[in-house]
């Protein structure tokens, strides 16, 4: 192998042995009936093992994991035939549920039979199926070089294959037992190190010697070379009922072997891990599988399962990515981390069926190739009659164009399609009567009633590197749009400097005199609200700005709740971003705006019109998430230049920061408890440091479409820093270029007003009739500032499920960011989509949401 090209690397070959048990079709017992399925089946390819209750295939090496894939479906299909025509079912998993030893004779063979007299019991209690990978490599003797490289990492394959719960009726309390069985034969466990390939024999010798094992291939290393091959072979892993673990265990472990062979070809020292370490760190991936801590092999303490498994995909990403299968391998990984491991999955299918039959047939449904829909890259998407019969969209986000499901959406497609459209519409179904007891409900403007806020099943899952690149530019951007507001509503330097027109901030609809007359250390952006797309080349853009009361936070916090309770087989696990900092992150920067003179700890409050208010949810769910009351303006008055809160269950009381969700001009007009306007009182104490309200008031001149195709100039001007997310491209009617150009090519553009929101007045060119445009065209004429347009976004689209089947629809992505001591992108997200072929992303204009995985 050498550390030669990536062409020598790719040209690596893999192969894989799977050990099937066989249970009965009616009891779901294991059954010795390995005989008569293996008379149906070629001779070449299907042995019988240790005991008549496995069957054993072996694929033939590949360099492609699509044909290793392909191999393994295909063995799968020809085991599970013959089994069903004997009333029996294969299941690929480290041990069943149901089985008695007494009852599975071993196999009629010389050497397993040696094997019985000399080991007793503990060949009798052999009830274990593993899954053994073989890599090819240059020699022998470059393949015990590789071993010391490959042993720290073993145990985390372990923990990603553990299937193995429950044994002879019972749950063990392990997520592998089989590797806890299989470590009792006194040839087990972690290979040595050895000089040569010969020193390696002769330690075999030696054991043969000893009488110990009969023969070379009783040496159980959780990885050994081959004793006529040069390959290097994994025996540590459980059997896995899903082909597409077995196809991540292949890639991670041919990436292993690779680094190993390379490392030692360029002389690198092996890491020294003592035995007593290495065995350790096994011992905790077969107690804890992926839902609790491993041991970290290069820190050498217990780290989140998600931890370890990132580090091992950091580790072995060169080789990955020289190998051509980075995007399977990881995609795999981070599937497997969001669904958990298969112990746990056959804990949770008793869980609710109360019986150990129903782990049995979870697994066995599972191993089945034809139900195995947990796709990594290259395999077909699943054709589940009425869910995505006929799905097709050029930019989505879930399946490719060709339609296959994409590696990140594997295990949350998988778990929707075994559920099927029918039970998909009773989850509905639940999900909508949550809602109105928990009152998960909006009310559109001009409504009588509150209505369903429309939370779609299937969720949408946001890269960790895309992530990570949208936290900086949001981050930036924020931090820019505050700079704007200190300067505008004070020297306007930035207007003095021409980076931003004066007519700019002069027509803006949201300017008011009321932020030029705030103290000058005021937050003005606690919260802001960022919107963003995706284009057909899967690019990021940011789409608009919300700084003045950006509306959402609580919907996307409200769409996880929900979906645990509704699809607890969607559980992301811990390879997706929690929310549960968020509602701490957001009252620190809350507390962060009070003014300077706060004595204590500063009294928040949610400040909303009320019942009335169409977001008056949101507003009791943030209260209670932060802690606070939510008060309406009627509840304030003022006692000594301070604002008191009236009517609460602890009597009156001041408060420091009003978490302001009633418009400003709303708010300047509304009555306070002594019936005169609050309007003055509360702007008299902003001024004199009694009070903040956040956000500040006078936000609305940067929550403003025009200034929106500046944001990238105030970057540069401000931070003096590059913009790290594009925008659309914008033209400004209220410019006479841009006036003209928007005129002559409307029909292709999409034109909004400058002030609007939920999709109010939004004309988009390629779909308007010739009278929409003439309208159109007459209202830009007409007041020319008023109006912005912007190139029209191929947006990505995301399977949304109708009651029968799901349907691409297009969707945005509001981000979330809070300042306290700087802008804080929160781990929370909300993802809206627009109907049927539209492209209008909001649900006051019949569009849903969804429930958002960022990844880690």
């Amino acid at each position: 192998m050498g550390s030669g090209s990536a062409g020598a690397t790719r040209a690596v070959t893999c192969g894989v042995e799977e050990e099937f048990h066989l249970v009965g079709l009616d009891t779901r017992h294991l059954v010795p009936g390995a005989r008569e399925v293996l008379d149906r089946l070629p001779a070449k390819g299907f042995t019988a093992e240790l005991h008549q209750s496995e069957i054993e295939t072996n694929s033939h090496p590949h360099t492609e994991l699509s044909d290793l894939r392909a191999d393994l479906v295909r063995s799968r299909h020809e085991v599970a035939d013959s089994a069903e025509q004997s009333g029996l079912a294969i299941v690929a998993a480290g041990t069943v549920p149901l089985a008695r030893v007494e009852e599975i004779p071993v196999t009629a063979d010389a050497r397993y039979l040696g094997m019985v007299d000399s080991f007793q019991r503990l060949a009798h209690e052999q009830l274990i199926c593993g899954a053994h990978v073989h890599v090819g490599v240059a020699d022998r003797d470059l393949a015990v070089a590789a071993l010391p490289w490959l042993a720290p990492w073993l145990p985390v394959l372990l923990a990603l294959s553990a299937s193995s719960p429950y044994w002879l009726g019972g749950d063990t309390g392990y997520a592998s037992w089989r590797s806890t069985v299989w470590r009792r034969w006194p040839t087990s466990g972690p290979a040595g190190t050895f000089a040569s390939a010969a020193e390696y024999d002769e330690m075999v010798e030696g054991l043969l010697r000893s009488g110990v094992i009969a023969d070379a291939g009783m040496v159980y290393y959780d990885a050994r070379p081959s004793r006529h091959l040069p390959t290097l072979e994994l025996r540590i892993t459980d059997s896995c009922p899903d082909v597409d673990d077995v196809v991540m265990l292949a890639a991670l472990f041919r990436a292993l072997v690779v680094r190993g062979c390379h490392k030692a070809v360029d002389g690198a020292r092996p890491p020294r891990m003592r035995e007593e370490w290495l065995r350790a760190a096994t011992w905790r991936a077969a107690r804890s599988g992926l839902e609790s801590e491993l041991v970290h092999p290069i820190r050498l303490h217990t780290a989140p399962a998600a931890d370890v498994v990132d580090a091992l995909l950091t580790t072995v990403r060169p080789y990955l990515e020289d190998l051509g299968d980075w995007d399977t391998a990881s995609g795999c990984a981070i599937a497997a981390l969001g669904r958990g491991s298969s112990a746990a999955r056959q804990r949770a299918a008793v869980a609710r069926g109360g019986s150990l039959a129903d782990a049995v047939d979870l697994v066995a449904a599972q191993t089945r190739a034809d139900t195995a829909v947990r796709l990594a890259g290259s395999v077909p998407a699943p054709r589940t009659p009425g869910l995505f019969e006929g799905y097709r969209a050029a930019f989505d986000e879930a399946l490719g164009p060709d339609g296959r499901v994409r590696p990140a959406y594997a295990a949350p497609v998988a778990a929707l399609t075994r559920l099927g459209a029918a039970r998909l519409r009773v989850r509905a179904r639940a999900r909508d009567e949550l809602q109105r007891v928990d009152g998960t409900l909006f009310r559109p403007d001009g409504a009588d009633e509150p209505r369903l806020y429309p939370y779609d099943l299937l969720p949408r899952v946001v890269a960790g590197d895309d992530w990570a690149r949208l936290r900086g530019g949001l981050a930036q951007r924020v931090a820019a749009l505050e700079a704007f507001l200190h300067d505008v509503h004070g020297e306007r330097q930035v207007v003095r400097d021409r980076i931003v027109p004066g007519w700019v901030v002069d027509g803006a609809p949201g300017l008011r005199g009321t932020g030029g007359h705030l103290p000058p250390d005021t937050v003005r952006i606690s919260l802001a609200g960022i919107d963003l797309v995706r284009d057909g080349t899967g690019e990021w853009l940011v789409l608009e700005d919300n700084l003045n009361m950006p509306a959402g936070l609580a919907y996307a916090l409200a769409a996880r709740r929900l979906a645990a309770t509704v699809l607890p087989e969607l559980d992301p696990g811990t390879a997706v971003l929690k929310p549960d900092q968020v509602p701490a992150l957001l009252h620190a920067a809350l507390t962060a705006a009070a003014p300077p003179r706060t004595a204590g700890d500063p009294v928040v409050a949610v400040l909303s019109e009320g019942p009335d208010s169409p977001a008056w949810f949101e507003h009791r769910f943030l209260a209670d998430a932060l802690g606070v009351p939510v008060v309406t303006p009627g509840d304030l008055r003022f006692v000594g230049g301070r604002v008191v809160v009236t009517g609460g269950r602890h009597g009156a009381y001041p408060v420091d920061v009003l978490y302001r969700r009633v418009d400003e001009d709303v708010l300047a007009a509304a009555t306070g408890a002594d019936r005169r306007p609050i309007g003055p009182g509360l702007l008299a104490a902003v001024r004199t440091g009694t009070l903040a309200i956040a956000n500040a008031l006078g936000n609305g001149v940067a929550d403003d479409k025009v200034l929106y195709a500046y944001v990238p100039r105030l970057i540069e001007y401000y931070l003096g820093e590059r913009p790290l997310l594009p925008s659309v491209r914008t033209y400004l009617c209220g410019d006479p270029d841009d006036f003209a150009y928007v005129l002559d090519h409307l029909h292709e553009l999409v034109v909004k007003p400058v002030d609007g929101y939920g999709g109010e007045g939004i004309v988009i060119g390629p779909d308007a009739g010739d009278q929409e445009l003439k309208q159109a065209r007459s209202d830009i004429a007409a007041d020319p500032r008023h109006w912005v347009a912007q190139e029209t976004v191929a947006l990505s689209t995301h399977p949304t499920f109708t009651g029968e089947r799901f349907e691409p629809r297009a969707v945005d992505l509001r981000a979330f960011v809070c300042q306290s001591g700087g802008p804080v992108v929160l781990p929370v997200a909300l993802t809206r989509s627009a109907p049927f072929r539209s492209l209008l992303v909001h649900s006051l204009r019949g569009g849903g949401a969804k429930d958002t995985w960022i990844m880690r």
